[in-house]
């Protein structure tokens, strides 16, 4: 059972929330917009749920700085390299994409890298702001390994997203947003929260056998005793090189151009005790005006996609979908009925009323 929580008392709970917790207002709006437009567009394992466990529990622990300092440590005209000192990841890759876009602007095309963030919470986010701004726009961040590269069984890499938004000439523009991995650990922490079990082949143990006991991985992961599969799965013979390849590519780009940390160095763990997860991203942005009219770009991008859902389906299938449809569908469903909260997320949303004295959210979240 859900009950349906409305996107503004969403993002205003969030936003008190996180204020209440150190961050200062301004950067507390930037993070909430991300929460909540995650949850706009279906990508609920980056939404709501993840404000306790990812932002409060870790400026609680002392593991994420609620204060963010940004600083630029090289710069020239198409690119940046920002060191984030372990501030808000939301507002860090907020002020790195407004740097590649505006950057963008004048010289066509840009490349800011960002070393010592946090968790930047939805990849979209970011290329749609280059879309809002009719470009092009590349995403992509390292994270805790967490995937077992080919042939391996231990969590080496992140899941690693690589995400594209594009604009058409259609409601809704082109986004591309998946991690390297067949899943990712905010997933499997959904499917943990409503005790459902794992599809087989997603998460593998130490014998490269699958593990399909949701919270059970969890625990598994942290101790280095699972980890996931990369895109194409286990071995080779479903192309599984292919997401380890991709996965190897953001993390070189997460961590090389930036020299900042990777792999085993974003544990979250030493000597037993939690630590910074000092995570790097990149943006890249295009300016299509830098290479054709914007309109005859939107419309030949539109035409694609629309060929590709026009063309023969399988028997007993009624639509072929192009990145972003389904997620402007749920946006069209979800815009006047609200976030869909599950019964545990509305206890947690109800101890975080009593937690940061926000009671008179109280009513909001009562199941």
């Amino acid at each position: 059972m859900h009950k349906f929580i409305p996107f503004d008392v969403a993002e205003n709970f969030m936003l008190r929330a996180l204020t209440k917790a150190g961050i200062p207002e301004r950067d507390a709006a930037i993070v909430a917009d991300v929460l909540v437009q995650a949850d706009k567009f279906g990508f609920d394992s980056h939404g709501a749920n993840r404000l306790k466990p990812i932002y409060l529990d870790r400026i609680r622990d002392g593991i994420l700085n609620p204060l963010t300092e940004i600083e630029i440590v090289k710069e020239g005209p198409t690119t940046a390299v920002i060191d984030g000192h372990n501030g808000m990841g939301h507002v860090i890759s907020h002020k790195a994409m407004n740097l590649a876009i505006n950057k963008a602007k004048q010289f066509g095309m840009a490349m800011v890298v960002v070393r010592n963030s946090t968790h930047y919470g939805f990849a979209g986010y970011y290329p749609l702001m280059a879309v809002k701004n009719g470009m092009i726009g590349i995403t992509g961040t390292n994270a805790r390994p967490s995937i077992a590269p080919t042939f391996g069984v231990e969590n080496m890499l992140g899941t690693n997203p690589m995400t594209f938004g594009i604009p058409t000439d259609e409601p809704f523009p082109f986004l591309l947003d998946c991690a390297t991995s067949i899943t990712q650990r905010g997933k499997v922490e959904l499917y943990a929260r409503e005790g459902k079990a794992l599809p087989r082949g997603w998460v593998i143990d130490g014998n490269g056998e699958s593990k399909t006991d949701s919270r059970e991985v969890l625990e598994d992961m942290i101790a280095g005793k699972a980890a996931l599969t990369p895109l194409g799965g286990i071995g080779e013979e479903t192309a599984g090189y292919k997401g380890y390849g991709y996965a190897t590519v953001v993390e070189i780009l997460s961590a090389a151009l930036q020299q900042g940390s990777y792999m085993k160095m974003l544990m979250g763990f030493q000597d037993g005790k939690k630590v910074p997860i000092p995570v790097g991203h990149f943006f890249i942005v295009m300016d299509i005006n830098a290479f054709t009219d914007p309109e005859d770009f939107k419309k030949t991008t539109g035409n694609i996609l629309r060929e590709l859902r026009a063309s023969r389906k399988m028997p007993g299938q009624k639509q072929i979908f192009t990145a972003g449809e389904k997620e402007y569908y749920t946006w069209l469903e979800r815009k006047e009925k609200g976030i869909p909260f599950n019964n545990e997320l509305l206890k947690e949303y109800t101890r975080l009323c009593r937690e940061y004295d926000l009671n008179e959210f109280l009513t909001c979240f009562e199941h």
